[in-house]
């Protein structure tokens, strides 16, 4: 991947962005539990930031996917990490599969209004008993005349309180499947599932329940119930029993979004720390000049750039329209790591006043931690590669 004049340029206008109309707000977001998803993401859609890979049919711009990456490296100057969280949900999460399998009638009614900003998207994936084992949803959507009648519950919704529809993926025949979920074939226990629009305002839904989390908590994350909720059968993203494999498909997307949209924020702990550590004065030196400190800083922003590097190269992958799930689910274990290392580190050169709420390093310490758990957690990344590269004996799952 070439990061041109023309990625800069999409860099620094999302950048901007996020100083005047993210930034002065971000403490008050997170103090209040919610951001103003709808004010945000319609300014944003104003600017072109929210359509930016999708085609220009929908509203998009059109570009490849390396521009998507140079605007997620960009909302990683938020302040915070709940915000860039739930703009991706909108862009990369949610939007993917109805871009590539919705019908017209879909995209017109849905995709080209979240490309807008017009309506804000949730992915409905996950379950209390199906997180990262997506193959083990119990949700169910059965077929009456031309209707789904949806029953069940998704859990940790990032937009959930505010979305105005989800993308859901739910069992259309056959019940619910068990098993990691991790990848595979859309055939047996996979093959049972779709991935359908859900307006929110539906009947039959109940999503008032916020929760309440360690970090990212200006994104609100609801848990939503399905009680006999009916919605038209042409809400069907794609062909039935597909869902699976698309939602695979959509999760490679996510997994490099995820990646990029936290190395700002790292950079942004290792410079404050040495400024910090180089005037903070210990044993009559500066907390910086013990070369424990620098080495350690040092390595750490290697770290970082490594996974720029992963990053980069997954993302000339998928534009080459290369398999980039092996690529993708390192980038993303990787960066997610790294994050734990950097929040880490740092915060503990800052002593206790690394440890205050307030910090910016504690912030990121406690919102960069999801990054090991949500989309895929680093187990079920460690599995899609040992199984890619060979490495896992036994039974193939």
């Amino acid at each position: 991947m070439q990061f041109t004049h023309e990625h800069q340029q999409l860099y620094d206008t999302t950048k901007r962005f996020v100083e005047e109309e993210i930034n002065p707000h971000a403490d008050r977001w997170e103090r209040e539990g919610l951001w103003p998803a709808r004010e945000v993401l319609k300014k944003m859609g104003g600017l072109g930031l929210l359509g930016i890979n999708k085609p220009e049919a929908v509203g998009g711009l059109g570009l490849d996917y390396s521009y998507q990456v140079a605007f997620a490296e960009a909302l990683g100057h938020c302040k915070v990490g709940g915000i860039p969280m739930a703009i991706g949900v909108q862009t990369d999460m949610a939007t993917p599969a109805l871009t590539r399998f919705g019908s017209d009638y879909l995209k017109d009614n849905y995709l080209k209004p979240a490309v807008a900003g017009d309506m804000v998207a949730c992915i409905g994936v996950s379950e209390p008993g199906a997180g990262s084992d997506v193959a083990g949803i119990k949700t169910t959507a059965r077929r009456e005349g031309g209707d789904y009648v949806i029953d069940g519950q998704k859990m940790w919704i990032t937009n959930g309180t505010q979305g105005d529809w989800v993308c859901l993926l739910a069992n259309t025949h056959g019940g619910a499947a068990s098993g990691p979920g991790a990848g595979g074939s859309e055939g047996g226990r996979h093959g049972n599932k779709s991935l359908i629009v859900v307006p929110l305002d539906a009947k039959g839904i109940d999503r008032k329940t916020k929760l309440d989390k360690l970090g990212q908590r200006s994104s609100d994350t609801a848990i939503i119930f399905f009680d006999n909720v009916r919605v038209p059968a042409k809400n069907l993203i794609g062909e039935e029993g597909k869902g699976f494999v698309y939602q695979m498909l959509q999760f490679q997307e996510e997994r490099l979004f995820l990646s990029a949209s936290i190395l700002a924020a790292m950079d942004r702990c290792i410079a404050d720390t040495a400024t910090y550590s180089g005037q903070r004065n210990a044993f009559g030196q500066p907390i910086l000049a013990n070369q424990y400190v620098h080495f350690r800083l040092a390595e750490l922003k290697t770290e970082i750039e490594a996974c720029r590097s992963l990053l980069y190269r997954a993302t000339a992958e998928l534009i080459a329209g290369r398999d980039v799930t092996l690529l993708a689910s390192m980038s993303k274990l990787k960066a997610a790591r790294v994050a734990r290392e950097v929040t880490d580190g740092c915060l503990q050169f800052w002593g206790g006043q690394g440890y205050m709420w307030e910090n910016q390093i504690a912030q990121f310490y406690r919102d960069l931690r999801l990054h090991s758990i949500g989309g895929g957690a680093d187990e079920i990344m460690l599995g899609i590669i040992a199984k890619n590269l060979g490495f896992r004996g036994g039974k193939s799952k």
